[in-house]
């Protein structure tokens, strides 16, 4: 019997939905395979503002690091957006992030094929769309110092800087080549060098690093035509390496070419054993406690931590195959439905999951 403890933050919104239906998948997998898996529930986001005064109260961050994993929902919502940029949910998630050192961001984009016609694209364009954006998560405007407002003539300034250094370029570049290894062979690292001096810097390490990996091909290319070939040609990707600013905006893009944000899981990884997963979508707050969201990215989620950082290869295959069965059996709930469609409610979808296990 395998035994692993899991930390689960389910958040704001339709977080704690989501991710009660990824604990009742993972119960029934540790059932099946005669694992047990022990989860300790964490505060964090506006549920942590709310309740203990910050975004990320320090028993949640003790939960986190003793854990084999964590599981997180989402953060955020209406309720707290006028708060300081210091006390909102989001600086919760970015904290846990930074003090875990989770620099790796792996976010697989995959076209279900019972599901193309969801995605707003031509058949033709997404019907053979798998890749894997490896954002940097630690580093760039998010966490760069100043970051501040301030009066400058007669008016608010507001200031947010842009740091990496040589080091946190080449790490997440080899977790870049490394899973290209993994998978087609090809990388291709986005950037601004045309404007940017961190993006130069990013370009001359990456290329200093391809050279340990004779055996991937790749491709620098600017942004803004990345975010064009992403709608045009995206089947044509295979790894995409980026920081965290162009990361978190390019993978939200990608994820319509599947039809829902509720489709895409992410795994942030760093350099402990201890990875947090977590769906990309957001915390939904229109829809939060309806039983309507969408819990298969969530449960995918839970699959990337069986497969990433348990090492259950096995387990996380038969959850994908599960979803991909309740897919081509027709289950839909309201965010992937097309409108001739019958959608089915949160716990139904997971009860569908759960059965498809078997």
């Amino acid at each position: 019997m395998t035994k692993k403890t899991i930390a689960v933050l389910p958040g704001d919104g339709i977080g704690p939905e989501v991710t009660r239906a990824a604990t009742q998948v993972m119960e029934n997998i540790a059932r099946l395979h005669d694992h047990e898996f022990v989860f300790k529930e964490g505060l964090i986001g506006g549920s942590a503002i709310d309740e203990k005064g910050g975004p990320l109260p320090l028993e949640t961050k003790e939960i986190s690091a003793a854990s084999d994993g964590i599981l997180l929902g989402a953060v955020g919502g209406p309720k707290w957006d006028r708060l300081p940029g210091a006390n909102r949910p989001e600086k919760g998630l970015l904290e846990i992030r930074k003090s875990l050192d989770l620099y790796a961001n792996l976010r697989p984009v995959k076209a279900y094929s019972a599901l193309i016609e969801s995605s707003p694209l031509k058949e033709e364009i997404v019907a053979d769309v798998d890749f894997l954006i490896v954002r940097e998560l630690t580093g760039g405007l998010y966490f760069g110092e100043p970051k501040k407002r301030e009066d400058a003539d007669g008016e608010t300034r507001a200031v947010d800087t842009l740091i990496y250094k040589t080091s946190e370029i080449k790490r997440i570049a080899e977790r870049a080549f490394q899973a290209a290894r993994l998978r087609k062979g090809k990388v291709v690292s986005v950037d601004k060098a045309n404007v940017l001096e961190s993006s130069r810097l990013w370009r001359e390490t990456v290329d200093d690093i391809r050279v340990d990996y004779p055996d991937v091909e790749l491709e620098h290319m600017l942004v803004d035509n990345a975010a064009m070939q992403l709608i045009a040609q995206p089947a044509a990707f295979d790894v995409i390496v980026t920081e965290n600013t162009f990361g978190d905006i390019l993978s939200d893009e990608a994820s319509m070419l599947t039809g829902s944000l509720g489709l895409l899981p992410s795994a942030s990884m760093g350099s402990t054993d201890v990875g947090l997963y977590e769906p990309v979508h957001g915390s939904a707050p229109d829809i939060a406690g309806e039983n309507r969201a969408n819990p298969l990215a969530a449960i995918s989620s839970a699959a990337m931590m069986l497969k990433y950082g348990f090492e259950m290869e096995k387990e996380a295959k038969q959850i994908e195959t599960a979803i991909e069965t309740v897919l081509a059996d027709g289950y839909r709930t309201a965010d992937i439905a097309l409108k001739t469609e019958e959608t089915v409610t949160t716990a139904e979808m997971t009860e569908a999951v759960i059965k498809a296990l078997e």
